[in-house]
This record gives C-alpha cells, structure tokens and sequence, in this order.
C-alpha cells in the first residue's frame, strides 16, 4: 500500500499517498470542525476563519503569501463544510516544502488583522448575497433548516448577514485556539511525496505545538423534517424533496449510496428517464445521499415551471415506491455499482482529490483508506438491500 500514517506525539496525524510517477504533490491540512460545531449566535465563523487564516501571518502579509505560491505555479484553496475544513495546495513535487512551510505559517501565525477582516467580512456578504440570487442553491440550505431546526447542522455554512457583519476578531482567535489543535488535523499529501521526508519537515514546524487533547462536545443530530417555501418572481419553482438518510458509518451507507445513483444519479436514472426524457417536466433533476458521522440526507432536487408542479410531484412519489415494492433488475444495480466504482477510481487520477478523501475517510473511520474495500462494499449490495434501504429512508 502506498498511503503511510504517523502521529506526532502532540497527536498531529500525517497520512502521505505516495505516487512516484507524479510531477505534482497535493498537501493540505483538514481540520475536524466546520458548521455544526458552531455557537447559533456566531453562525458562519467557520467559513469567516476560513477567509481571513490566508489574510496575514507575523511574517507575511496576505499578497506575500499568495505571491510565493503561485511564483513557483502552484494553486492554494481552501472549503468548509459543515463537519470539516480543510487548506491546501497543488504544486511541483519539488516545491513541497514551500508549501508546507506557508500552511504551518497560517496555521501557527495567522493574526486576522482588523482591516482585512472589514474587507473580507464584506467579501462574505456578496457571497451570500450570490446564493440567495441562485434559487437551486438557496433552495438547499431551505431544506437543510427545515431538516435540523434549532442546530447548527441546520445552520447555513456561509452565517447570515447580520451575524457576519458583528463576528467579532476575538471570537476567530477563539475559535482557532479552541478546534485546529494538532489531535483535531490531520496534514494529508497525495503524489510524488517521500513520508520520511515530509514527517521530518513537519515535526520541525508543528513538533513543538503542545498538545491539547480535549474533547469537543457536538450535539447529536436531530432530524426533524418539515416545509419551507420562499415566493420569488422566478421562470421556475426549484424543489428539493428529503429524507433522513443514513451515517457514513452505517451498514447500509453503500445501499443507500446505490439507491441515490439509479433513482437520479445520471442521465440513464430513473428519475431522469421518467420526469425529464419521457414526460419534459424538468430541465434537470438528480438526486444525492449527503452522509454525516451519526445522521444523513437523501435529497431528490428538481426545477420546472410551475405549471408542471401538480403533475411533477406524484411522478417523482410514484419512483419511489415503485423501488420500495420491487427489487431492483440486477442488470440496473450492476450500472448502479459500476457508475460508483468508476468515479471512485477515477478520481484517484486527482492528487487534491486522493488527499482529501483519506483525510476525511481518516476522520470517519480512524483508518487509512482502502478504495479495494470500499469497492467490495459495493459491489456486495444486493436488490433486496437496496429495497430495504429504500424502505427505511423514504418511509412516511
């Protein structure tokens, strides 16, 4: 295998995928927190750390920093979703240490200075404002309120307006001494990456970073269900019909996985086929299981104009039961499995993607990854698992 783990002992966790042949290297740090662990009251603080770590250190200012990275061609970026977050850079092999050197500079010497913070606080704003413009964007954070009322999984990732433009500095400084605490990251490398090396250059930047080791209180989740409707002068009505899925831990994960793909998981769907090629009902419509550590969403979206809601419903209702009452052609399932196992494999081609998902399949599972044994998961889905998945998720 070529993905290797060390531990630091301040418990910082440094996962290398080494791939001779590669030009580049893709290395990052993933942090095990994002929107469902804030406070309501600081709701998008996740996302606003975010933003300003890359806004000056004690020994950069923020164009320096991006400066000495894309001089030597390479990409930095960073996301926060709502269990994690995550930095990182697409580089040349031989620019690794550059790299590194940058993110721990971030990380142990971010100063989050005051003008930058008004800059960027207005920055998020036009951000926001840009989803509440994209109606099959907006649509899903609608869903995920109504799903988790009261929580901050429930919470959208970018805050809201009013909270973003009163987050106060010392509140991000709070926020990144309380959770990017070495037990809490995991520095993970994908390509032409030699492990002894990188472990020694990383213990001399984060070696002497103390250990914390505490715990984090998360809320359980708690799906509640519900309606939520916003009136907009728009050409379509956008639609997102969910259910509680299942934990990214859960045995029947993988079915549900399957189950998402052959009801609207491509053009060759059933949802597709049936709202879109047969009847013309939608422009697009798919659907998606979007998994947690302890809960999970299906999600069927669809957009139409509004006269074709009355029809569009029942059509998308009548696909559902019919995976619940009949067992799925072996013939489907086996396109089903095959979609997954191909966007699985090919997206090992991707040096940011391979950091990434052993990062977080770390997170999940405390282990290294093993595509072989995610494959096998799949490919051991039966018919009747996926009639009983469907059963338990679209039950009323």
């Amino acid at each position: 295998m070529s993905t290797r783990l060390s531990t630091l002992p301040n418990g910082l966790r440094v996962l290398t995928d080494s791939i001779p042949d590669m030009h580049s290297v893709a290395i990052g740090i993933w942090c095990n927190v994002g929107t469902r662990y804030e406070d309501l009251k600081l709701n998008g603080i996740a996302h606003l750390v975010e933003h300003m770590i890359f806004k000056g250190t004690k020994h950069h200012n923020a164009l320096e920093i991006v400066e000495k990275i894309e001089t030597v061609g390479g990409q930095m970026n960073a996301y926060t979703s709502r269990e994690q977050t995550a930095y990182y850079v697409h580089l040349l092999k031989d620019d690794m240490p550059l790299a590194l050197e940058l993110l721990g500079d971030i990380f142990l010497y971010s100063t989050f200075p005051e003008e930058e913070l008004d800059k960027e606080r207005h920055v998020i704003l036009q951000e926001i404002g840009m989803t509440h413009d994209t109606p099959d964007d907006l649509v899903f954070d609608l869903y995920q309120a109504a799903a988790y009322p009261d929580q901050a999984l429930g919470a959208p990732i970018l805050g809201t307006a009013d909270i973003v433009k009163s987050m106060p500095r010392d509140a991000l400084f709070h926020y990144t001494q309380t959770f990017y605490r070495p037990d809490n990251l995991i520095l993970s490398v994908a390509g032409n990456v030699d492990h002894d090396e990188l472990l020694t250059i990383t213990e001399n930047i984060f070696g002497n970073v103390p250990a914390a080791h505490q715990q984090t209180h998360l809320a359980p989740a708690s799906y509640q269900g519900g309606e939520a409707r916003i009136q907009k002068d728009l050409e379509q009505a956008h639609i997102v019909l969910g259910f509680q899925g299942t934990a990214r831990s859960a045995d029947n994960y993988e079915s549900a996985l399957l189950l998402s793909t052959l009801l609207g998981g491509g053009m060759s769907s059933r949802l597709f086929q049936e709202v879109r090629e047969k009847r013309g009902l939608v422009y697009n419509t798919y659907s998606c299981h979007s998994a947690y550590h302890d809960d999970g969403q299906f999600e069927i979206y669809a957009g139409t104009g509004p006269e074709n809601l009355p029809e569009l419903i029942p059509v998308i209702c009548d696909e559902l039961g019919k995976v619940q009452t009949s067992p799925v052609p072996e013939e489907e399932l086996h396109r089903a499995k095959t979609q997954i196992r191909a966007g699985l494999l090919m997206s090992r081609e991707s040096m940011l993607s391979r950091a990434d998902r052993q990062a977080k399949y770390m997170f999940h599972f405390n282990k290294i990854l093993d595509i072989d044994e995610i494959i096998s998961k799949v490919e051991a889905v039966t018919p009747q698992d996926i009639q009983k998945a469907a059963n338990q998720i679209f039950k009323i």
